[in-house]
C-alpha cells in the first residue's frame, strides 16, 4: 500500500506534469488534526482546471493514479436520477485502487473554484501554479462541531422519537418487517443519534465532531451507555426486536434527560411515559386482536 507522502507526491506531479490542470487542493479528514489516521482514510482531492470536458471525455488520464479496483462517477449518477449536474463547471471521480487507497477527486474550473474555495474551513492548498487560490485560514473542523440545539429543535426530537416509536410496534404486529425495521433505523434511530451527539456536545461545551453517522460515538460515550447503545441494533427475531426498542428508549430518556438539564429544557415526560405504556401493550397483543384495547 503506497504511503500518504507517496500518494500526495503522485497527486501533485499528475497536476505539475499537465497543463490543463492550474491549482490543486486538499479537504477532508486528512488535514484535520483531531482525527486519527488510519489505513482508511481517503484523499479529498480538488484539480483547477482550464476546463472540464477532456477530462470527462477521455478517462486514461485517470490509469496515472494507480490500478483502479473500482470506480464510481457520482454526478453521473445524479444525472441517471433526473439531477441538472453543470459538467462544463465540475465533475468528479471516487476511485478505490488495488492497493487499497482511494482518492475522491474532483476536477474543477477557476471560475467554480472562486465561489466555493475556502468554505469547506478543512482546506489545505497543495499547488497553485497561477497564484489563483486566495489566503484562507488554517484547516480547522469547527464546521463539523455538534451544533448546539434550541430548544424548539430539541423538543421536536423527542416528540418525533416518540411519536415514530408507534409507526414500529404496528409494523411488527402487522409483520411488516421491512416497514418496521425501516422506521426504526430510518426514522427513530435517526433521532437517538441525534440526542446522543448533543449529549456528547454538551459535556464538550459543543465543541467537539462525533464524526459523519456518529462514527465517534463509542469514542465519546461512557462505557456504560455505549454498551446500551450497541443493544439497540438486533436481529430479525421479534422479541429480539422489541428488546432493541426498549434499550433505544431507555438510552434516549438517559441522554434526554440530561441534555435538557444541562440547556435548561423541559424534557416532556408524559410523551415518554406514555409511549411507553403504549409500546409494552403492543407488544403483547395478540396478532388477531380485533382491537387495540
Amino acid at each position: 500500500m503506497r504511503t500518504e507522502q507517496e500518494m500526495l507526491n503522485t497527486i501533485i506531479n499528475i497536476a505539475k506534469n499537465d497543463e490543463r490542470i492550474r491549482a490543486v487542493y486538499m479537504n477532508g479528514s486528512r488535514i484535520n488534526p483531531r482525527v486519527p489516521k488510519d489505513i482508511f482514510q481517503d484523499y479529498d482531492i480538488v484539480y483547477v482546471v482550464t476546463e472540464t470536458s477532456s477530462f470527462i471525455k477521455d478517462k486514461i488520464w485517470l490509469n496515472l493514479f494507480g490500478d483502479v479496483l473500482i470506480m464510481q462517477e457520482p454526478d453521473k449518477n445524479e444525472q441517471s436520477q433526473g439531477s441538472v449536474i453543470n459538467f462544463p463547471c465540475s465533475y468528479g471521480y471516487l476511485m478505490l485502487f488495488t492497493d487499497g487507497n482511494r482518492i475522491d477527486l474532483h476536477v474543477e474550473t477557476r471560475e467554480y473554484m472562486q465561489e466555493s474555495y475556502g468554505h469547506e474551513k478543512l482546506t489545505l492548498p497543495l499547488l497553485d501554479k497561477d497564484h489563483i487560490l486566495s489566503s484562507i485560514p488554517s484547516p480547522t473542523d469547527t464546521d463539523y462541531h455538534v451544533e448546539k440545539p434550541t430548544e424548539f429543535m430539541f423538543t421536536g426530537c423527542c416528540n418525533d422519537f416518540w411519536w415514530n416509536l408507534q409507526n414500529v410496534a404496528k409494523g411488527i404486529w402487522r409483520d411488516e418487517l421491512p416497514y418496521a425495521k425501516g422506521m426504526f433505523e430510518c426514522v427513530v434511530r435517526s433521532r437517538l443519534d441525534e440526542m446522543v451527539s448533543w449529549w456528547i456536545g454538551s459535556q464538550h461545551n459543543f465543541e467537539i465532531s462525533v464524526g459523519k453517522m456518529g462514527k465517534y460515538f463509542k469514542k465519546h460515550l461512557p462505557k456504560e451507555y455505549w454498551e446500551i447503545y450497541k443493544k439497540s441494533y438486533e436481529d430479525d427475531n421479534y422479541d429480539n426486536f422489541w428488546n432493541s426498542i426498549f434499550v433505544t428508549c431507555e438510552l434516549f430518556r438517559y441522554l434526554g434527560k440530561d441534555v435538557a438539564r444541562k440547556l435548561l429544557f423541559t424534557y416532556h415526560i408524559a410523551e415518554d411515559r406514555n409511549m411507553m405504556s403504549y409500546l409494552t401493550h403492543v407488544r403483547h397483543l395478540p396478532f388477531d386482536a380485533k382491537n387495540i384495547y
